[in-house]
């Protein structure tokens, strides 16, 4: 019998598009940088450049897609970018098919599906408080955690059986058809999809500032704010480079890949699972940080990883930096979700994207351009250590001494 938030029948046709959604992409984590690496030759630059501009719309476009979003209705917004995905990701096979594949056509198929994630993730979670109820969020983020984190473990494993049976051109097709799925759960949602809260839109720029401006003056969501960025800098720069190193220089299978890159889901779907109960019995607040500075070690080991024993390396460092993030997660979207005014979640959603989504591809840019001077290992090394002063931001703030986000009004 489901209990909590599983007895909403839309929160579980959204929990049901998500599932749709995010195996697809965990099959394209896979997918889409062995079809540049296996088919198209590409070299670790190329496949920096690559995973660069997966996130690359999040620079361009994530501050004005928080005032725009806040204008339109979330979910006619996801469907319209789960539409315009399943197309693009589409032509991938399409193309490899008709012999017109090319790095180039990679990069602008890669581009214009981060514009539609763009739009696509700031509505997801400004839509959640239109399903659920205030009391419900917090279980709600943890179950759409799970769900991310099961992905991320499921979908490498069956993307890189997918690339070995079918080729990895011809994988990305179930990366469409999760797009496609998406829509058709989003469209049988019963309750209304309302329309913006806001009635006379202000100009864009003025829009973008009050988000920023309510992000920057909030001491909490800053520091948050600031570490995940660097985090996820540090972080992008060697996931960029991961299969290209799990396939030079630890030579590694496509399906042996897949399965290692599941590791990651194991934590994720631990830290989901955990992250209510963890912060029931030690406060969210201090579970937020403290998963960080737990974690950040196990980052030193991924650089050690051979294609012996030491291959468990890959797979610990992938766990334990999952589940920290996982459990964060929860955390964070949960405190923006409660404390933000009415009409303002999405551009609030959309200033904290910019800045910690936007690191993301200056992070793998910077390690494909690294790598190609000083090899792909030394770059893994350079990374994980600078990962481990990420948190700082952390411990400069209010954060240590709380408990709970409820103290929040009683600090400041």
């Amino acid at each position: 019998m489901t209990t909590g938030v599983l007895r909403n029948p839309d929160f579980r046709r959204f929990l049901s598009s998500q599932i749709a959604n995010e195996v697809g992409a965990n099959i394209s984590r896979v997918a889409l940088p062995l079809v540049a690496v296996l088919l198209l030759h590409a070299s670790p630059v190329e496949v920096g450049v690559l995973s660069a501009l997966q996130t690359t719309a999040f620079l361009l476009l994530g501050l004005p897609a928080g005032v725009w979003v806040d204008r339109m209705r979330r979910r006619r917004v996801m469907m319209t970018t789960d539409l315009a995905r399943f197309v693009l990701l589409g032509s991938i096979p399409v193309a490899a098919e008709l012999g017109l594949l090319s790095i180039g056509m990679l990069f602008v198929v890669t581009l214009l599906v981060g514009v539609a994630q763009v739009f696509n993730d700031v509505a997801d979670q400004t839509y959640l408080p239109d399903v659920v109820s205030v009391q419900q969020l917090s279980d709600g983020n943890s179950k759409l955690e799970v769900v991310r984190s099961g992905s991320f473990l499921a979908g490498p494993g069956l993307g890189g059986a997918l690339v070995q049976l079918l080729g990895a051109s011809r994988t990305m097709t179930a990366t469409a058809l999760g797009a496609l799925a998406s829509v058709l759960f989003l469209r049988s949602i019963k309750v209304p999809d309302k329309p913006p809260a806001v009635t006379e839109p202000a100009p864009l720029m003025r829009g973008i500032g009050e988000g920023l401006s309510f992000v920057w003056n909030d001491r909490l969501m800053r520091a948050l704010m600031t570490t995940t960025a660097a985090m996820n800098l540090c972080v992008s720069a060697v996931t960029s480079l991961s299969v290209f190193f799990l396939v030079h220089e630890v030579e590694l299978t496509p399906g042996l890949i897949g399965t290692l890159l599941m590791s990651g889901g194991i934590g994720g779907l631990l830290g989901g699972i955990s992250a209510g109960w963890l912060s029931r019995r030690y406060g969210a607040a201090r579970m937020t940080w403290l998963s960080v500075i737990v974690a950040s070690p196990f980052g030193l080991l991924l650089p050690m990883t051979q294609a012996d024993w030491r291959v468990v390396y890959f797979a610990i460092t992938s766990i334990a930096l999952s589940w920290s993030a996982a459990v964060s997660n929860v955390g964070q979207v949960t405190y923006r979700q409660t404390v933000a005014p009415e009409g303002l979640l999405g551009r609030i959603n959309a200033s904290v994207r910019f800045v910690v989504w936007g690191a993301l591809p200056l992070g793998a840019l910077l390690g494909g351009l690294i790598a190609n001077r000083i090899g792909v290992r030394e770059t893994l090394w350079v990374f994980m250590g600078a990962r481990l002063l990420a948190f700082l931001p952390l411990l400069f703030s209010p954060m240590p001494r709380m408990r709970d986000f409820t103290e929040v009004q009683a600090r400041w």
